[in-house]
């Protein structure tokens, strides 16, 4: 079980952002946001966006440092990736 995040490249809002992720379930995920004071809007589909400016935070919390591609690798493989653009299952977003 670990949560993983990408360098903050993406940009969006005047911002760069990061995308945390978990190999194991949403509610590890959840439960590691919920801990850095993420809030639960900034879940989209199977990641969480986090701006730049609380990497630093995510790692020292224990989130692992990869690249983008294979953290999409890693979500995949967990069974956890939710493309856009594809139904999602009932009741996602409380996953």
């Amino acid at each position: 079980m670990t949560v993983y995040l990408d360098p903050p490249t993406w940009p969006g809002h005047g911002r760069m952002w990061s995308h945390l992720v978990s190999d194991d379930s949403f509610a590890e995920l959840h439960a590691f946001a919920a801990g850095l004071g993420v809030p639960r809007r900034a879940f989209e589909r199977d990641h969480y966006d986090l701006p730049s400016h609380r990497y630093a935070d995510a790692v020292a919390a224990g989130a692992v440092e990869i690249g983008s591609k294979e953290l999409v690798r890693r979500l995949t493989d967990a069974g956890l990736r939710r493309p856009k653009g594809r139904p999602q299952p009932r009741g996602s977003r409380s996953s």
